[in-house]
C-alpha cells in the first residue's frame, strides 16, 4: 500500500490519500482529542502530540500540526499510523463503522434560522456548494458547510484544512462570495460562521 500526500493551501496542513475510501458518506472533524476518541485512527494521530486537528473525507485524511511542529518528523509518524490502520481493516470508529455516527449538536448549528419563504433561494445556494464549491475545496484538504441565509447574508463555515488556513478569508470572500452573487442575486455577501 502507497500513501500519498499532497500540500494544502494552509501550511500547517497535509493531504494523505491511501487510495481508497475513508468516509464512505460525509465527512468528520475532529477538533481536539477527545473529539477524536470516537476513532481510533484520528486518536492516534492526536497521541503523536503534535497535531490540532484530523479532518476525513471520502478519500483523503487532512492532519493540521500544532503550532512549531516539524513536519519532516510529524509526516513519517502519520503515515506509518495510516498504513497500519488501512492494512489492518480497522474500524474507522469505534463500534465498527460511521453508521451510527452523529455529528454532534454544535457542529451541526445554524448561524441563523433558515425562513421558509427564502426555501428557493436556499436550494439555489447548496446546489451550488454542492457542485462546484464541496469539490474545489476538498481537492483541498477540507470541506464546507452551510450555516443559513438571512437578509441577503450565507453563513458558512470552513473545515479540515480550510479551518484556521490563511487564505480562508480570500476562499470565503473572492471565491464564493463571488461565485453565490453571479448566480444568485439575493446574495449580498458570505460571512464565516
Amino acid at each position: 500500500m502507497f500513501i500519498e500526500t499532497e500540500t494544502t493551501p494552509n501550511p500547517a496542513s497535509l493531504k494523505f490519500l491511501p487510495g481508497r475510501t475513508v468516509m464512505p458518506s460525509g465527512t468528520r472533524e475532529f477538533a481536539s482529542p477527545e473529539a477524536a476518541a470516537s476513532s481510533p485512527l484520528a486518536q492516534a494521530i492526536y497521541d503523536t502530540g503534535e497535531v490540532v486537528n484530523v479532518f476525513y473525507g471520502w478519500d483523503f485524511v487532512t492532519v493540521t500540526a500544532a503550532p512549531g511542529a516539524d513536519w519532516g518528523v510529524l509526516k513519517p509518524q502519520v503515515v506509518s499510523i495510516l498504513l497500519d490502520h488501512f492494512i489492518s481493516d480497522a474500524p474507522l470508529f469505534t463500534g465498527g463503522s460511521a453508521d451510527g455516527i452523529a455529528v454532534p449538536a454544535e457542529d451541526i448549528a445554524m448561524a441563523v434560522e433558515d425562513r421558509e419563504e427564502d426555501a428557493a433561494i436556499i436550494a439555489s445556494i447548496n446546489e451550488l456548494l454542492e457542485t462546484r464549491v464541496r469539490p474545489a475545496v476538498a481537492g483541498d484538504g477540507g470541506d464546507i458547510a452551510y450555516r443559513g441565509f438571512s437578509d441577503g447574508v450565507v453563513y458558512l463555515t470552513l473545515q479540515g484544512a480550510c479551518s484556521g488556513c490563511p487564505s480562508s478569508t480570500a476562499t470565503l470572500k473572492q471565491g464564493i462570495e463571488s461565485l453565490l452573487k453571479h448566480y444568485v442575486p439575493e446574495v449580498v455577501e458570505v460571512r464565516a460562521a
